[in-house]
């Protein structure tokens, strides 16, 4: 009976996925508030049936009693940031708010799947993130000077990177981070943040050319010390973050331009200078060739999405554990293996759901500089996932980084629930600025109603007046 509940579980957690991911996409088309109520609420109906089929298989499988614990945990913590973020902030997208738990519950599950423990570490980063998360909306509303910080952002940034390249310990070829009291802490995951609001800041005073020049010279400090790291997944975002952000600044082709060719320059030149990069592009080329030299990883990244097919293995029916650091860098090639390449694509138009979220907000929101802030952290955050899953799909060379929200570590996981209850800030901020606009037109509408009473009065009256002085 167990088997049979077993192999059933993967088709029903497809559909239900299926039907969670469509419902982020149908909630931008409805026109009533009541129509999206009632998506959100069976979002949440959906992700925490997929929580609970994937922990029943899990103790179905293991009979292990700390699963059922674990499980009853995190559905209280779930329960939590839901209603907390309704009940703070009336006017949050419940959307980001649905999808971030989605996007948590779904690593959660993976990394229980692969080690415990480690699933157990993320699940306290998680808690952590969520605390965090609920008091950052407030900073972006009511801080009105975060503007004013330009230099405080970059120097602050660049001091915590220059600490990372100087003492911080080498480990797959790059120097990420450091170890406190057995918790990682890899500094460039905030410093990404940091450099946004830099760069929305500094560009929001001023686009002249000396301005523009001075934003860049010291964004290219802060990817130099990265590339000097050879923490290049980070180099790379911080490129293309900039580089998005001065082009809807300026509005400027040449500049864009001028950035895509210093960036191939620079992409040849690391080829040249660092042997981990060779090592990586070869493998890219292909995998079994080098599979001795650094490509067993990517190979058996591929065997287990090819083995996983459309439907999966199934929970605890595959072998992700076989992929080296399965629960970070290749965990979404572990999730394709046992939860099948349709709910694979389905996390990945989550993760697009989300960005157009981003998206959005900078494209309503008023202010520049949060407009700026708003796109520059949206294209960190889809980027990431591009370059996570391009690497483990041999689309493009791996990079190490880890897929936001759902990969273990705690850093990405912090980083990113401050982004997304930044972007929170940001929509309240909009919601703000729509309301006061209303205000205003019903305050206008209000004063030509009265003068168009007065003046329908007037005129009446004199049109009374005129017959009675005829009569006379």
């Amino acid at each position: 009976m167990d088997n049979i509940i077993i192999e059933l579980s993967k088709y029903i957690i497809i559909f239900l996925m299926t039907a969670y991911t469509f419902s982020c996409f149908s909630i931008f088309v409805q026109e009533y508030e009541e129509s999206e109520r009632h998506i959100l609420i069976r979002q949440n109906i959906l992700m925490f049936l997929i929580h609970f089929m994937a922990y029943m298989v899990m103790y179905l499988k293991t009979g292990e009693q700390k699963l059922i614990v674990f499980y009853g945990c995190q559905v209280v913590y779930f329960i939590a940031v839901i209603v907390l973020y309704r009940i703070i902030y009336p006017k949050v997208s419940s959307l980001i708010v649905n999808n971030m738990c989605m996007l948590i519950s779904i690593g959660l599950i993976m990394i229980t799947r692969l080690e415990f423990a480690d699933a157990v570490k993320q699940f306290i980063y998680a808690i952590v993130g969520a605390v965090i998360g609920l008091v950052v909306p407030v900073i972006i509303r009511k801080m009105e000077t975060l503007i004013d910080w330009t230099y405080i952002y970059a120097g602050v940034g660049f001091a915590l990177l220059c600490l990372v390249a100087v003492f911080a310990a080498t480990s797959g070829g790059a120097k990420l981070g450091f170890t406190i009291a057995g918790f990682g802490v890899q500094p460039s995951e905030f410093v990404k943040i940091l450099f946004v609001f830099f760069v929305a800041a500094s560009l929001q005073k001023s686009t002249d050319f000396k301005n523009v020049l001075i934003t860049t010279a010291i964004a290219a400090a802060h990817v130099l010390i990265l590339v000097l790291s050879t923490d290049l997944g980070a180099a790379l975002i911080f490129f293309v973050v900039y580089l998005v952000m001065l082009y809807v600044a300026t509005r400027q082709p040449l500049y864009a331009i001028a950035g895509v060719g210093a960036g191939s320059v620079a992409a040849v030149l690391g080829y040249r200078l660092f042997a981990h990069i060779k090592v990586r592009v070869s493998v890219w080329k292909d995998p079994f060739a080098s599979y001795n030299e650094g490509g067993y990883q990517v190979a058996q990244s591929l065997f287990a999405i090819g083995t996983g097919s459309w439907f999966g293995m199934g929970l605890m029916q595959g072998s992700p554990d076989l992929i080296p650091v399965a629960e970070s860098d290749f965990i979404f090639a572990a999730i394709a293996e046992e939860m099948g390449l349709i709910y694979a694509l389905c996390l990945i138009l989550i993760c697009v759901s989300c960005y157009v979220m981003f998206l959005n907000i900078a494209m309503e929101i008023r202010n520049q500089f949060y407009k700026l802030v708003a796109l520059g952290l949206g294209t960190c955050y889809i980027f990431q996932v591009f370059l996570m899953i391009g690497g483990v799909t041999k689309f493009i060379p791996s990079t190490g980084v880890t897929l936001p929200l759902v990969s273990y570590g705690g850093s990405s996981m912090l980083s990113t629930m401050i982004m997304f209850g930044i972007i929170q800030g940001l929509y309240i901020v909009r919601e703000d600025e729509v309301e006061k606009r209303e205000l205003k037109r019903a305050r206008k509408e209000r004063v030509v109603r009265n003068e168009t009473g007065r003046t329908s009065k007037k005129n009446k009256t004199k049109f009374e007046e005129v017959p009675k002085q005829r009569i006379r």
